[in-house]
């Protein structure tokens, strides 16, 4: 995991998360510093009633209500904008704008009270023998899955295929999906998987692994590259846990360790 996401001043390190707000049912959501609005913050630069984002299909409508408020997207200011998946900013907030087919508001705070909790982020020391240059074999007719996420949520995924390759002379198999969700594209590729050290030395949900497509075709999966995914440094995601099929029962002694952030 870049350090970037979890920095002790970046803005939407995992640390600065402090609120999300599921639509649910909901199409649109408020934003603003009064009581009563479905994501309240506090701040010079938000007005009591701010802004109000609508789910639009795979995008999001954000309007502002109060003629004086504005929002900034990038390095630009505004009153209303439809957009895709991802963030904008009010007053000294940032504002992701999560979809998944399951949308919500995170709200990230450069003032966050986590950001005391930094420790840095533990790995295994890096061992070559964890660097697999391996096929993909594919899935002769790509099937939708159902992939369980932290949130309670059934999130869909085309089960592409299958990667097989040894750890210390184990043969073992990965199950690749692609998730059918705004912003996914049509070659990533995700490994959800759990192996013997997890619950003990890395994370108790697991760990994700992005494979890498190489000129000749084949994949590397290096798993000295994987790392946790973002429900174990915040409660405020929506993370994928690892199928059935993805259990390993060898230890996976590379990448990211648990460094005990949500314990």
């Amino acid at each position: 995991m870049p350090e970037r996401l979890l920095g002790q001043s970046a803005p939407t390190s995992y640390l600065a998360t402090i609120l999300r707000r599921d639509f649910n049912e909901r199409t649109s959501l408020t934003v603003g510093s009064a009581p009563g609005n479905d994501v309240r913050i506090e701040d010079a630069g938000v007005r009591p009633h701010h802004l109000r984002v609508t789910v639009v299909g795979d995008s999001f409508h954000v309007e502002t209500i109060d003629p004086r408020a504005r929002f900034q997207m990038k390095d630009s200011t505004m009153s209303r904008a439809t957009l895709p998946p991802s963030g904008i900013k009010v007053g000294r907030f940032s504002l992701r704008l999560s979809h998944q087919r399951f949308p919500a508001i995170i709200v990230f705070d450069p003032k966050s009270p986590r950001f005391k909790l930094y420790k840095g982020i533990k790995y295994f020391p890096p061992d070559l023998s964890y660097h697999v240059v391996t096929a993909l074999v594919p899935n002769p007719k790509p099937d939708t899955t159902i992939i369980l996420s932290t949130r309670g949520n059934r999130r869909r995924a085309v089960r592409v295929g299958w990667f097989d390759f040894k750890v210390n002379g184990t043969p073992c198999r990965l199950e690749a999906e692609r998730l059918l969700e705004p912003g996914v594209g049509e070659n990533d590729l995700g490994l959800f998987f759990t192996d013997a050290t997890t619950k003990k030395e890395s994370y108790g949900v697991g760990r994700y692994l992005d494979p890498e497509r190489r000129k000749d075709g084949l994949y590397t999966l290096d798993f000295n590259r994987c790392y946790n995914p973002a429900c174990a440094y915040s409660d405020h995601y929506n993370c994928p846990i690892p199928p059935e099929a993805n259990h390993l029962t060898v230890a996976i002694r590379a990448g990211e360790m648990d460094s005990h952030y949500m314990h």
